[in-house]
């Protein structure tokens, strides 16, 4: 294997978009019980996949979870609630 090899494989992000979904969503479940009212954006960005929760009536008030899944290990990096 060459270096070039080896670089590659260890920056390819080894969990998929809805792997991380699926963590956030089970550690999501036990703060929200509805999240109809949020439509869910994600980014795979440097440290992981960004999952964010943003109200679909922008006339709403407030927000919901954000979080960080590590794109290698599927640890939540970070996560934060708006109200």
């Amino acid at each position: 294997m060459s270096n070039a090899t080896l670089i590659h494989e260890a920056t390819t992000p080894t969990l998929s978009c809805d792997q991380a979904l699926t963590i956030a969503q089970k550690d999501v479940a036990k703060v929200y019980r509805d999240l109809s009212m949020y439509c869910v954006c994600m980014v795979l960005e440097q440290d992981g996949w960004h999952i964010d929760y943003e109200m679909k009536d922008s006339r709403l008030k407030g927000g919901g979870p954000h979080y960080v899944v590590n794109a290698f290990t599927g640890a939540i990096v970070s996560k934060r609630y708006e109200q």
